[in-house]
């Protein structure tokens, strides 16, 4: 059996980074399971708990009863109460436990993808209970482990993989959010057009265009006199749109030419993650 050759990037994607994060997480030593992330509020304990807490529900099992600590700073919103659940209930692993479950996890995803029969459009049930496509919920894990695996390397000191099969997803993932950011969030003009120009181990020159109407679209197409562009690095745009930087902490791996109030209002509004 094999994958649907929708699904079969998604699933090459994800391999790739849970298996760095698996290599990772097995030479831990004690200190650093809690060294902090990235990832607000999230320790390097906290990552690995929540990416095997996903596979989990990927593969079906059914979710803890557990009820969350009331002094979670970093925790607003009920997604982020979804998300914490899996992350709080393995809170007091040890760290054989935790390389124990995500090593027999890592199994049996594996052993589900070798299995996999469904068609891409099959319905199947995402965070909050939401009915989403096969498709939706194979790419969403594929950009989940990969921006989870970026977190743990920049928290452990051990870059790589920037340019692997799980970044092309994510690159996707995230220009898709664009013409919301540029058109919507950042009120950028009407008749305008926004260049985003990344370079680094995954580069991309892209135009969001702001229609009469406010919509914005994507397009590779460069434009002429453009209202505003903004040039970065990739690992920069990553953080920026995961929320792992703010603008200001940012501001110098940025460079922003024409409007600079819009530039700055994009910027403000670059985190898409929720």
């Amino acid at each position: 059996m094999s994958l649907h050759p929708t699904l079969q990037p998604y699933a090459d994607a994800w391999t790739h980074s849970i298996e760095a994060i698996s290599e990772m997480a097995q030479s831990l030593v004690e200190g650093e399971w809690n060294r902090r992330t990235p990832c607000p509020g999230w320790s390097v304990r906290d990552i690995v708990s929540h990416v095997i807490g996903m596979d989990c529900e990927m593969l079906g099992d059914p979710r803890p009863i557990h009820a969350l600590p009331r002094d979670l700073f970093h925790v607003a919103t009920e997604h982020q109460r979804y998300m914490e659940m899996q992350v709080d209930v393995r809170r007091h692993h040890t760290a054989p436990e935790m390389t124990a479950e995500l090593e027999y996890t890592v199994i049996r995803r594996n052993r589900q993808l070798r299995n996999e029969s469904r068609e891409p459009g099959t319905l199947v049930r995402g965070p909050l209970g939401k009915e989403i496509t096969l498709e939706h919920a194979y790419r969403m894990r594929a950009f989940d482990v990969w921006v989870h695996e970026q977190d743990l390397r920049t928290a452990l000191g051990r870059p790589g993989n920037l340019d692997s099969p799980g970044a092309y997803v994510t690159r996707d993932v995230l220009l898709e959010a664009l013409p919301k950011v540029v058109a919507r969030d950042a009120n950028a003009p009407r008749s305008s057009a926004i260049v985003f120009d990344v370079h680094g181990p995954v580069e991309f020159l892209r135009t969001v265009r702001v229609d009469i109407q406010g919509r914005g679209t994507l397009e590779t197409v460069p434009a002429l006199g453009p209202a505003a562009t903004l040039t970065l690095d990739w690992e920069t745009y990553v953080r920026l749109a995961c929320g792992r930087v703010s603008p200001e902490a940012a501001a110098d791996r940025v460079k922003t030419e024409g409007d600079q109030e819009l530039a700055a209002a994009i910027l403000r509004h670059f985190a898409v993650t929720p």
